[in-house]
């Protein structure tokens, strides 16, 4: 799936949860959500190099799941937060990691 099309459907995801659960999806719903899906991002990381409780040790199969759950969950929240903020998150990657144009810069 192209990059703007699938920001689009997380964008109309976000918007739907929004609705369903009267929460406002706007720049600072999407900071502080970025906040916590990186706190779990951090817990499942931590799981995988099983630096936690040893009663959440998974397979490395079910950790990398959980691990990958969690990046979809920073990636979508990112992707909301530029929509709230208009910004073209697909020309700021490719400005900072693909044609390194903002690299230049400094």
């Amino acid at each position: 799936m192209e990059f703007k099309k699938t920001q689009k459907e997380v964008i109309r995801n976000a918007k739907s949860y929004g609705n369903k659960y009267k929460v406002k999806i706007d720049d600072e719903f999407a900071m502080l959500k970025l906040y916590e899906e990186v706190g779990e991002l951090a817990q499942a990381y931590l799981v995988y190099k099983k630096k936690s409780r040893p009663e959440k040790y998974m397979s490395k199969e079910e950790v990398k799941k959980g691990i990958a759950k969690e990046l979809a969950d920073v990636v979508g929240v990112a992707m909301v937060l530029a929509d709230a903020l208009d910004i073209d998150l697909e020309e700021a990657i490719d400005k900072k990691w693909i044609s390194k144009e903002w690299i230049k810069d400094r």
